[in-house]
């Protein structure tokens, strides 16, 4: 059984449903695998624990805010 892991800050249901669906659309696509065997897993950290550059989630979802 295939396995998708995906880690990242938090997210809204809605893009995590989508995450799921594309995630494995894709995999099939490139494995030929059947849909029903793949496990799609999303981590999610809150995002004050995720940074890059120095800069949390946080901090960066409110400057795209602006």
């Amino acid at each position: 059984m295939p396995y998708i892991s995906f880690e990242t800050g938090t997210l809204d249901e809605d893009v995590k449903q989508e995450l799921i669906e594309k995630l494995t659309e894709v995999s099939v696509a490139i494995t030929g695998i059947p849909k029903h065997l793949f496990m799609v897993s999303i981590k999610e950290f809150p995002d004050d624990n995720v940074a890059v550059g120095g800069t949390t989630v946080t901090e960066m979802k409110k400057a795209l805010k602006k």
